[in-house]
């Protein structure tokens, strides 16, 4: 062991001295036993390590274990799990084929792909045949063992196997050593591979895995380049999370919001139209209104002003405000008139900037928070378009606020309240705020290059969210061009991730366009800009809810929030009648008034997903009232009209689920 000393800072500020060329597993076992057995990998810095590893640097230092403090699984845990048993997957194919030549096997989301060279077409039939030998290898409890050999000694090893795949992946690594992983206690008598690790310490901590599907690929997706076969798969700690996960597979299939969204008829692409140019039905049209209502509503009483912006503007306005360099593949092409090139609008902060400065403003001016649902075109690349998810024309809940340097920290926080707010409302339990920054490499390419204005700006936005106690995850490089940015992960209930919602913060643009206002002093002065679309776009957040709630959306967002059927037809009347005073009440409300049995017309609700079906036979029809059925097949007794009118009221006033 050598003298020289490192120190490591564990994740609760504690720092710790250890000799120079200590290994993971023996600074986890120094923390103490149950951490050194459920450890997978060792994290110094940002960088995960096998437990094997020797560590030579200081650094920040942490234990990777399968689950998280919170009890949620570890991502860095399932990398090394999913990295490992891509490994595995390998090497079994490589025993059911031995002319097998393999390329490459990363960790993806949800599990892991390896691309291999086979002429033998994998079938789904021989799933389970690959899977019984993942198994021996597992149940084998094999140590992933790395090797690290010189570059030039590397690659004579890899021209002695003779796979044209690993020798190009060889001479594309970086650094001046090669490793490679076996997947047994020495080289030689055991299967390995080209690889930069990391790996869990044995095959044995692979718990639940299955091979999913497969899939031609092309080399480095290259459509020149030979066809390869994809193998995906995936790998979780227990066999449990691996149930889970499959389960949630199948939610996700039948709550997918393309099957929904078709079904319930909320909307639809049509190929005269475009590509990523959704149409809304009327039943799409529906939610879109309620959710403008709330946003409205939410943002009246936030002080905001509404303005409306064109579709199309002159080029000159993208070139001032610094979009066009940043932006321009991601924009409609140009259409010309009269020698002037106009634009489709891939976003509305300009025209903001433009109402911002069409009049003198002061100080007392500030706040001036301007909102709008404007419409957007951004030509997102075919391969990408995916649902409701990516698309080409996108209505923003957006808005922007101009304010002082005083002000900010305020502003900021009650955005970011608002998101909060609106979480509540709709039942999203899971969230994640990250926030994201710049990276000093990008300056002058990816981000405006004004290092000590990023700097001052990230200080703030910092502040901000630690007095407002406001839980984050930063991550770098992943800011706006013009600012940092909170960026709003949020989950379904299916468990599916979204990025739902922005707020930015803009240092640079208003000084390109020269907006001013007259501080307290008499001096000019240039506002600070926050981007905000809590709400996201119509597009991104109705595919979200449609999954979040499975098509069941709560009686104020659905589309159709209650049907009237009559039992025969001397109740038509009296049906039709319910049917008025309910939309004078302003319900959304369908009638069922055929010569179907009542079993029939309540299956047809149910597949509707309608809230509530209201039936009316002889003695409803006599009485005025209605015989309620709630959504999933509840009886939910008789009441007179009147009486479900007014609960039905104050259940949408309230917005409640």
């Amino acid at each position: 062991m050598s003298d020289v000393q490192i120190e490591l800072t564990y994740p609760d500020g504690s720092k710790h001295s250890f000799p120079a060329g200590t290994t993971g597993a023996q600074v986890a076992a120094s923390i103490g036993k149950r951490l050194a057995a459920d450890a997978l990998a060792v994290k110094l810095d940002n960088e995960v390590l096998d437990l094997a590893r020797p560590i030579h640097k200081s650094g920040s230092f942490s234990v990777v274990t399968p689950t998280s403090r919170k009890g949620d699984l570890n991502p860095d845990g399932l990398y090394c799990i999913r990295h490992s048993c891509a490994h595995v997957m390998a090497e079994a194919i490589c025993r059911l084929w031995p002319e097998t030549k393999l390329v490459y096997g990363p960790p993806v989301d949800d599990g892991f792909y390896y691309d291999i060279d086979l002429e033998h077409k994998i079938s789904t039939e021989e799933f389970a045949k690959i899977e019984a030998e993942m198994k021996k290898i597992v149940e084998e409890k094999r140590p992933f063992t790395r090797i690290e050999l010189s570059r030039s000694e590397g690659m004579k090893k890899v021209l002695a196997e003779g796979n044209p795949y690993k020798k190009e992946n060889a001479e594309r690594a970086e650094g001046t050593v090669l490793s490679f992983y076996v997947t047994g206690p020495e080289p030689g008598k055991f299967w390995e591979d080209l690889c930069r690790g990391p790996h869990v310490p044995d095959t044995g901590r692979i718990g639940g895995f299955k091979v999913m599907s497969v899939a031609g690929a092309y080399l480095h997706g290259d459509q020149s380049q030979k066809q390869l076969q994809r193998v995906y798969g995936t790998a979780f700690p227990t066999q449990k999370d691996l149930e889970d996960h499959l389960r949630r597979l199948e939610d996700a299939k039948k709550n997918d919001h393309r099957k929904l969204g078709r079904e319930l008829k909320i909307y639809i692409f049509d190929d005269d139209v475009g590509p990523g140019l959704p149409l809304w039905l009327p039943n799409g049209a529906a939610i879109i209104e309620e959710l403008e209502r709330l946003a409205k509503e939410t943002e009246a009483a936030a002080g905001y002003v509404r303005v409306k912006t064109p579709h199309i503007c002159k080029e000159k306005l993208y070139q001032t405000s610094g979009h066009l360099p940043y932006y321009a593949d991601s924009m409609f092409p140009p259409m010309e008139f009269e020698g002037v090139k106009y634009y489709l609008k891939p976003m509305n902060c300009p025209h903001h900037h433009k109402i911002f400065g069409s009049e003198l403003r002061s100080y007392r001016d500030l706040p001036l928070r301007l909102a709008e649902y404007g419409t957007c075109y951004r030509y997102e690349q075919s391969g990408e378009l995916f649902g409701l998810m990516r698309v080409r024309s996108m209505q923003m809940n957006d808005a922007h606020i101009y304010c002082t340097l005083d002000q900010f920290e305020q502003e900021f926080l009650a955005v970011c309240h608002m998101y909060l707010g609106y979480f509540k409302i709709f039942g999203i339990d899971k969230y994640v705020m990250r926030f994201s920054t710049h990276g000093a490499e990008g300056l002058g390419k990816k981000y405006v290059d004004q290092p000590e204005l990023w700097k001052k700006t990230e200080d703030l936005v910092r502040r901000a969210l630690k007095n407002g106690e406001i839980p984050t995850e930063e991550v770098s490089n992943e800011a706006a061009f013009y600012g940092p940015k909170i960026d709003v992960q949020v989950w379904s209930a299916i468990g599916r991730e979204f990025t739902l919602a922005t707020n930015q913060v803009d240092f640079a643009v208003p000084a390109r366009f020269g907006l001013t206002y007259k501080a307290a002093d008499n001096s000019d002065q240039t506002p600070l800009c926050i981007h905000r679309a809590p709400l996201g776009t119509h597009e991104r957040f109705i595919g979200f809810l449609i999954e979040h709630f499975g098509g069941l959306f709560p009686l104020w967002l659905s589309p159709v929030q209650m049907r009237v059927a009559n039992i025969t037809d001397k109740q038509e009347e009296a049906a039709r009648q319910a049917v008025k005073q309910l939309r004078a009440a302003g319900f959304r409300v369908e009638e069922d008034l055929g010569h179907g049995k009542i079993n029939a017309k309540v299956a047809d609700s149910e597949a509707a997903k309608i809230p509530y079906l209201l039936v009316i036979g002889e003695r409803e029809a006599a009485s005025g009232s209605v015989a309620v059925r709630g959504r999933g097949r509840k009886d939910l007794g008789t009441l007179p009209l009147a009486q479900f009118i007014a609960q039905s009221q104050e259940a949408v006033a309230n917005r409640t689920r």
